[in-house]
């Protein structure tokens, strides 16, 4: 029988396969097995169950995007600690060098030449290269670049690898948590809490609360989860596991008399529970995970549920998404909460893929998931450049014939790229036979983004800008956009801009999307879905939504198609 806690858990396994990637890519190596490898580290990360395990017992290769080749590197971990070809690669690429491609604006073109043309191999180095002004004469740097790689270099952590775990690819691992133990027999309530339940974009460890009839039974159970590799508490009252996936979870067993206090205590963040403590302190009162003190009488107030907890403390109940002290306290003592958008809301998806571009499922399975999901309308946006030589009639053609057979309307759209002079890369002539146009930037970054934005908003068929700032959460740091200019161009031209639900970009960020909705311009939420599973990523884009305070209302897809052609841009 095969040990599983002395193998390499899934993410350590997807790191060497990202590493070896990110140092041939810097190497200029084969795309298309730079290409394989990126896809294996996705697929290891999200697999719920050992690949090393998998591997050994000759399986692995059945999962997508793994075949017999790394399925064989895969053992080589196991037994030797390390993928050969990256033990190879780092000996003639310092690994260090990797760790640049975090910072804004580098790619693995710009890595090699500062490693080869001014032996650049150290973050230290680089630093001490960019104080002295010597990146600006790099071929396609300039002082700009130079300026703003110091800034991020600046930063704590600038080119560590991310510290926290995408929202997208930890919520699995915490539902799974949560439903298990909500369906022991001694559970008597379990929720999640920290910032996964806030909606963050990214997380450092899952928690979970419950109460239970039998708090040594809950634990036993949470500990012999089938994906839990160690332990490292246990208690009577706590215990701390460690996922194949390399993620911490928590879980904290309270008496249900006291359930709503520590699952309020251990969803806020620390900013709005240091606020919500002082205003207690000012009234008298003392805040803590177990109840509520009276101080001069020393009564304790403990509560079932948070609504109570909030309640007894002057306050309506705060979404878990507004709990980052940004006025959300003041609303809900003055009952001036807005009601937020839910999932249930959005009536339609404005941004999807299917194989006719780069898309993982065909045209005909992207719809049957939409119809599942019951939307009234869904727009197939395929890129641009995926469509010359016949592809936008074909499309055409498909959609139209498939249109015919659904309960719900196809909206033939495209996602345009933004070229360096701000134009997109469709004709006008064919902009005007679609129903809907997103326009992207997925190049040259640190070209005048705003610019290009900017002038892209003034073709009359744009509908939406998609993914703003181009930002991928701990790969590469958002485009140096003027946010503020994007939203005022956006209402003076009847263009919307996109919180993209991919869970590596929620572009526009929460804080973002907030100005944009204080400045009245209304927002899509799309999934940027390249199958099926991904349709569902909308979640994560209404969770960053409403981390944005929007209502329904400020959510351009919660409104039928033909209210959204009333409030668009009026077409040439």
């Amino acid at each position: 029988m095969i040990d599983t806690v002395s193998l390499p858990r899934n993410d350590e396994l997807a790191g060497q396969f990202e590493l070896l990637a990110d140092l041939m890519e810097i190497e200029g190596a084969d795309a298309f097995r730079i290409s394989a490898y990126r896809k294996a580290a996705a697929r290891i990360r999200e697999t719920p169950v050992p690949v090393a395990k998998l591997a050994l017992e000759g399986k692995a290769k059945e999962l997508a995007g793994i075949g017999k080749t790394i399925e064989g590197k895969i053992v080589e971990v196991v037994n030797d600690g390390e993928v050969h070809a990256l033990t190879k690669r780092k000996e003639a690429v310092p690994a260090e060098l990797a760790s640049f491609l975090r910072l804004p604006g580098v790619g693995p073109k710009t890595v090699r030449r500062m490693w080869l043309d001014l032996g650049i191999t150290t973050v230290g180095a680089l630093q001490a290269a960019a104080e002295a002004g010597a990146l600006r004469e790099l071929d396609g740097v300039g002082a700009k670049l130079e300026e703003r790689i110091l800034e991020a270099l600046a930063k704590p952590q600038a080119t560590d690898g991310p510290r926290r775990t995408l929202l997208g690819s930890a919520l699995p691992r915490l539902d799974d948590a949560v439903a298990a133990l909500r369906a022991h027999p001694a559970a008597i309530a379990v929720d999640a809490a920290g910032s996964a339940r806030r909606g963050r974009e990214t997380v450092r460890d899952l928690d979970v609360i419950a109460s239970a009839t039998d708090p040594d039974a809950l634990i036993e159970a949470f500990c012999s989860l089938p994906w839990v590799v160690s332990v490292e508490a246990k208690g009577h009252t706590k215990a701390t596991v460690v996922s194949q996936d390399g993620l911490k979870v928590d879980l904290r067993v309270v008496p249900h008399e006291s359930y709503g206090n520590l699952l309020q205590h251990f969803t806020g963040s620390k900013e709005h529970n240091v606020a919500l403590r002082e205003d207690a302190v000012r009234r008298g009162l003392s805040v803590s995970e177990y109840g509520v003190t009276e101080v001069e009488s020393g009564v304790t107030h403990a509560f079932a549920s948070e609504a109570e907890v909030y309640r007894f403390l002057g306050y309506d109940w705060i979404a878990p998404e507004l709990r980052e002290n940004l006025g959300e306290l003041e609303a809900a003592r003055n009952g001036e909460l807005p009601a937020l958008v839910v999932e249930k809301d959005l009536r339609g998806d404005l941004h999807t893929h299917t194989t006719w571009s780069d898309g993982k499922d065909t045209l005909e399975a992207m719809v049957a998931k939409a119809v599942a999901r019951g939307y009234d309308y869904y727009a197939i946006c395929d890129h641009s450049q995926r469509l010359r030589d016949g592809g936008f009639e074909g499309q055409a053609a498909a959609i139209e014939a498939l249109d015919a057979t659904v309960p719900l309307r196809l909206l033939r759209g495209v996602e345009a790229n933004i070229r360096a002079d701000g134009t997109v890369d469709v004709p006008d002539e064919v902009l005007a036979q679609l129903d809907w146009v997103v326009a992207s930037l997925h190049h040259g970054f640190d070209k005048s983004p705003t610019e290009r934005i900017l002038a892209a908003m003034e073709n009359p068929y744009v509908d939406c800008i998609g993914h703003p700032t181009g930002r991928k959460i701990g790969k590469r740091a958002p485009a140096d956009v003027d946010i503020e200019r994007l939203v005022e161009k956006a209402l003076e031209t009847g263009t919307f801009l996109e919180i993209n639900a991919q869970p590596d970009r929620l572009d526009l960020s929460d804080v973002h999307a907030r100005a944009a909705r204080e400045a009245g311009l209304k927002l899509v939420i799309d999934s940027d879905g390249h199958s099926i599973g991904a349709l569902d990523y909308v979640a994560l884009g209404v969770a960053q939504a409403r981390r944005a305070w929007l209502t329904k209302a400020d959510v351009v897809n919660t409104h039928t198609w033909k209210q959204i052609e009333a409030m668009r841009k009026k077409r040439a």
